[in-house]
């Protein structure tokens, strides 16, 4: 067997039951009586043992194989969870996580776990770490069935059971064979080798017994032969066939099993289950199929590129049929257009993913983070099955990973001081995510100690971001934003945790990157809040086409506030800069066409407009010759080459073949 064949979906399903590990072992943290939670932790374990097994990966099987003893231990009550128990689980996870990365690489599997599995096997034994110095090998042990063509009945070595399953299979006109398999002397995977076996034959009846058993066999603790008891319909010959289609398998024997005499059988209405597991039609009824497939990103990138195409077509037609102005071509046109909403919105849907698969890192992250800090924090998550693209998706972990760690080390107080303040010990961080028009809210909110503005306006003092004269004038949002300079930092003390000065600067440029914004709210002594806004999807959006001298621009919808004509507004000067009063509030006026020098945009136009856009935690606005109208628009990148062009963050195509440059109201100074 080509194992690289089913190396993806290997990886896939191997993600999902790490996680689940993880998650799983969580919850039986804070519940250890909960044994329901520790079964479904060892069906993880053992899956995921045979997984590695079946791909010749056997360390990662061995080290999966000590944890599940110790959970095969604590689920029948021999040992208790303890706090070292968890540690070490935890760490088996980690190095099993590890390995996994070193195979998406490209590497083996092979790491130095020598010390953890010395642990498991201690706890496996007494319930708890203690000094041991006994030799641990990790080496796989070698039990091999002594195996023989039987030549009796007696030689089957079933119990009462197993008769009766073979006796009630004569009853249902199914046949029982002994199945005798050899693998070739120079078999490199026998478990893979066997568990091809079975899924050769999967479907046309029932594996009832088998030597070694199934663990020993998906371990590969067998020499070159493994035998198995069959109940089926199908005839000898064409279940032979079926398991030659395995390479390396040299050898195959089939002997039919005569039931044993009906004196010595036991009464089928002694095992009505057994019965109902052999009727004959649960072999040959159709078996109900998971309507999903798996399909590669790679993929819908390519069609969503494709519609993207399409799109820019489309604004081309609808411009041809209002010039041409023939009715029928209108009709058909908006027809296109209708239809290709509908693809829109599917193939969008297609790509969008829940941020779950983000938020599940970080129960553990906030466990481990909490005992390294000497805190007691719980995370409570809400709002983990909204969705966003995967493209977002792909870069919102290192952002929210950064604020969480600023919760827990700088909000959440030490339990005592916590208590001394009238709180509750245990600290609260609330992370929720939900839907906002055609955007997605992600907030990062604790009950800590909150944000001492005098401390941050002292800091950017002394780092020269502000004057003592301009901290008097500013807002708290103001004074908040200014944590995310690049450097910036309150840490007393550098730290594994923070102190560094590469923290919110990062998470501001990360955010930015991918179209969104972030904004800090706080109380002093209750709390912190922060707040995390983004597009649903990066790659299409609806823009508001404007015209400056000869040049088209394009400003994403969602950062529009308001538009109004020149001639509505009165402009006033403060500090020697041009501001207009908004709602009671004072906006900045800038001067788009200086910024962006634009040419030949000296004449004033009679269409001229003034646009209100929203910047991080404040207004902007702007004057501009001419609203051409909105439309959707693809967003096309504009290389590494212009990547770093101030107040520019792509460019599209319009209908008319033209290239117009998207605005970032973020970066419009």
């Amino acid at each position: 067997m080509d194992t690289n064949q089913y190396l993806v979906l290997f990886i896939d399903e191997g993600r999902e039951h790490l996680q689940n590990l993880n998650d799983k072992m969580l919850v039986l943290e804070n519940d250890p009586n909960d044994l329901s939670v520790v079964n479904e932790i060892f069906r993880s374990a053992h899956t995921l043992k045979g997984m590695s097994a079946s791909m010749g990966f056997e360390d990662m099987a061995n080290l999966t194989h000590k944890m599940e003893n110790v959970l095969d231990a604590l689920r029948h009550k021999q040992i208790e969870v303890t706090s070292d128990m968890m540690d070490a689980l935890f760490e088996s996870i980690d190095h099993l996580e590890a390995m996994l990365d070193q195979i998406i690489q490209g590497q083996s599997d092979k790491r130095d776990v020598s010390d953890i599995v010395k642990k498991l096997q201690v706890i496996e034994k007494n319930g708890t770490i203690s000094n041991s110095d006994e030799p641990i090998n990790l080496s796989q042990s070698t039990n091999v069935a002594a195996i023989s063509k039987p030549k009796n009945n007696e030689q089957y070595d079933l119990n009462d059971t197993e008769w009766a399953m073979i006796s009630q299979a004569k009853d249902a006109e199914l046949s029982a064979y002994f199945i005798k398999v050899n693998l070739t002397e120079d078999c490199m995977l026998k478990a893979a080798r066997a568990v091809m076996v079975f899924q050769a034959i999967e479907g046309r009846g029932d594996v009832i017994k088998t030597t070694p058993d199934t663990e020993k066999i998906e371990q590969a603790e067998f020499d070159l032969i493994f035998t198995f008891i069959f109940i089926t319909g199908e005839s000898p010959d064409k279940i032979k066939r079926d398991i030659l289609t395995v390479s390396e398998i040299d050898k195959v024997e089939i002997d039919e099993i005569t039931p044993r005499k009906t004196e010595d059988n036991i009464k089928t209405s002694d095992h009505p289950t057994e019965k109902k597991e052999l009727d004959k039609s649960k072999s040959t009824a159709p078996v109900q199929v998971n309507k999903t497939i798996r399909v590669n990103l790679d993929r819908l990138d390519h069609l969503l590129n494709l519609f993207e195409e399409l799109i820019i077509d489309r604004g081309r037609l609808e411009q041809i049929s209002n010039e041409v102005g023939d009715q029928h071509l209108k009709s058909q046109v908006e027809k296109i257009h209708r239809v290709s909403n509908q693809l829109q919105e599917t193939i969008l849907n297609l790509r969008m993913v829940p941020v779950e698969t983000v938020f599940n890192r970080f129960p553990r992250m906030v466990r481990n983070l909490s005992k390294d800090l000497n805190k007691k924090i719980e995370l409570v998550i809400t709002g983990a099955d909204t969705e966003v693209d995967r493209s977002i998706v792909d870069e919102l972990g290192d952002p929210l990973v950064h604020l969480l760690r600023n919760s827990l080390d700088h909000g959440i107080e030490l339990p005592e001081v916590r208590l001394k303040n009238g709180k509750n010990g245990t600290g609260t961080v609330q992370l929720r995510a939900f839907h906002s028009g055609n955007h997605v809210i992600i907030e990062i909110e604790d009950d800590g100690a909150g944000i001492d503005r005098q401390k941050i306006i002292a800091k950017a003092i002394e780092n020269g971001l502000i004057t003592s004269e301009q901290s008097s004038k500013l807002s708290d949002q103001e004074v908040f934003h200014l944590m995310f300079a690049s450097g910036f930092s309150t840490a007393e003390k550098i730290s594994d945790i923070s102190g560094r000065g590469v923290g919110l600067d990062v998470v501001e440029s990360n955010i930015r990157k991918i179209g969104g914004t972030v904004s800090v709210e706080s109380t002093l002594g209750k709390g912190s809040r922060f707040t995390v806004k983004l597009p649903l999807t990066l790659s299409i959006i609806n823009a508001m086409l404007i015209k400056l001298g000869e040049e088209t621009y394009a400003v994403p919808i969602s950062s529009i506030v308001e538009t109004m004509l020149l001639r509505q507004i009165e402009l006033k000067t403060v500090n020697k800069k041009d501001v207009l009063i908004y709602r009671d509030t004072v906006v900045p006026f800038v001067d788009l066409r200086h910024i962006l020098q634009v040419p030949n945009s000296d004449c004033v136009s009679s269409k001229q407009a003034v646009m209100i856009v929203k910047q991080s935690n404040h207004y902007l606005a702007f004057a501009v010759d001419e609203l051409l109208g909105h439309q959707e628009i693809v967003i096309k990148s504009l290389g590494n080459y212009l990547k770093s062009v101030k107040g520019i963050s792509g460019a599209t195509i319009l209908g008319d073949g033209r290239v117009a440059l998207i605005l970032d109201c973020e970066a419009i100074a």
